[in-house]
């Protein structure tokens, strides 16, 4: 019964942190009310079953899948080449899934000729540090807008959704802290629960929206088409897959300090294997028409709140995640949950990821080479984060999407300023 409870919180964690990446893809593209639900269908399809083969062929760590950031970033960029580089929008969603199968077939080349398993040396204290602060300061802004009603510039700050979400955000924080096992154990299951009855009681949680047609339901395959060949996407995904990469490494090694440091247990290294999963994840995703898969960082925050290490909950997660895909009723349930109930959560979970991030840095022994790293990189990547996206809109797709992310250029200075540094001193 307990390993149930555990399961079903990682799959209300997971349903939480992973609706609004395809929710905001659907916008952008057009998408009516039928073909963003069935979109949604795919795309936690995917994760759920991504989640599953990483802990059982991969790196076999509490780590679920989310949508790529940078994939996001992606799809938002081509829904602008609607109408100019593709006639359209299906013609670039398709351009796009194939895009997921290129991405899928370099990293298994990639881990088989052993470049990731190199690539792991790069990720010190230092640039853990530095990748875990950049993603904590470019999230907490869309945690907040989201708690308190803010969807766009011109939208004003609601006072009954900040008022909930900061009734949630102390139901997270005093659960999450409790003395009483059951209750800190899940305490991302009750807070959720709670703050949807919350927003229910202020008339702020919409509307579940009622399924016609068969109870199962499959998710289907290349929606968009079968696979093309596009040589601009093709060099996106090239350079996409290789900041994936990074972003593999750093959850990877985010969750095994945790787990050695607080549970007392040394992973076995299985970077290469969660490697190969992760391309096998992204050919699922071009097949099932959906977004790229990538291990959250956030997930060492989640077992940190919750104390919950074991791989069986997750998994249990995992399949409660794929069985609910499966039932447009049960997900029309999920997908009214209130935004501002999951970024409150969020934001809760997030904050161990602070401390986690410091207790990294101090493990750096030469202490002037990692802050000077720390600093260019911080430095580099927040400010990126103050320039508005649209002046990167004159540079090429791969270049705009890369660097009008402040987490991943910030990350990438640190990586060279360090290594920069570490060879200077050994001439």
């Amino acid at each position: 019964m307990k390993q149930l409870a555990g399961g079903i919180q990682w799959a209300v964690f997971l349903m939480a942190s992973s609706i609004a990446a395809p929710i905001a893809i659907s916008h952008v593209f057009g998408m009516d009310a039928g073909e963003t639900a069935h979109f949604l269908q795919r795309t936690i399809f995917v994760l759920g079953a991504a989640g599953l083969l990483q802990a059982f062929f991969g790196h076999k760590l509490p780590i679920n899948e989310g949508p790529a950031g940078l994939w996001w970033g992606i799809f938002v960029v081509y829904a602008g080449m609607v109408g100019v580089f593709y006639e359209t929008s299906d013609q670039a969603l398709q351009a796009l899934q194939s895009g997921m199968l290129y991405s899928g077939v370099l990293f298994i080349v990639l881990a088989a000729a052993g470049v990731i398993t190199k690539m792991k040396a790069l990720f010190t204290p230092a640039i853990t540090f530095t990748y875990l602060m950049l993603l904590i300061l470019q999230l907490s802004g869309t945690f907040l807008k989201g708690m308190t009603g803010v969807e766009s510039a011109a939208d004003v700050i609601s006072i009954r959704t900040a008022a909930g979400s900061f009734a949630v955000l102390l139901v997270t924080f005093l659960t999450m802290r409790s003395k009483r096992e059951w209750l800190s154990r899940y305490a991302v299951l009750y807070s959720i629960a709670i703050g949807w009855a919350i927003f229910a009681v202020l008339g702020l949680a919409p509307a579940i929206q009622q399924q016609s047609g068969s109870l199962i339901e499959l998710p289907k395959m290349f929606v968009y088409g079968p696979p093309v060949w596009d040589s601009g996407v093709a060099v996106t995904s090239v350079f996409i897959t290789l900041l994936l990469i990074a972003n593999l490494l750093a959850s990877l090694k985010v969750m095994e300090t945790l787990l050695k440091n607080k549970f007392g247990r040394v992973p076995e290294d299985r970077v290469r294997q969660g490697s190969f999963v992760s391309g096998v994840n992204h050919l699922l995703s071009g097949m099932f028409s959906a977004i790229g898969p990538v291990p959250i960082s956030g997930a060492a925050g989640f077992v940190a709140a919750t104390g919950m290490a074991s791989i069986v909950p997750f998994v249990m997660g995992g399949i409660l995640i794929v069985l609910i895909t499966l039932f447009p009723s049960v997900m029309s349930v999920f997908a009214a949950l209130p935004a501002p109930v999951a970024y409150a959560v969020t934001f809760a979970i997030f904050t161990n990821m602070v401390s986690m991030a410091f207790s990294e840095l101090d493990e750096d022994a030469d202490k002037v080479r990692s802050r000077r790293a720390v600093a260019i990189g911080l430095m580099t990547g927040v400010g990126i984060m103050f320039i508005p996206s649209a002046s990167f809109s004159e540079l090429p797709a791969v270049l705009a999407s890369v660097l009008s992310n402040g987490l991943i250029t910030g990350t990438l200075v640190a990586i060279i300023i360090e290594q920069l540094s570490i060879r200077s001193v050994s001439r």
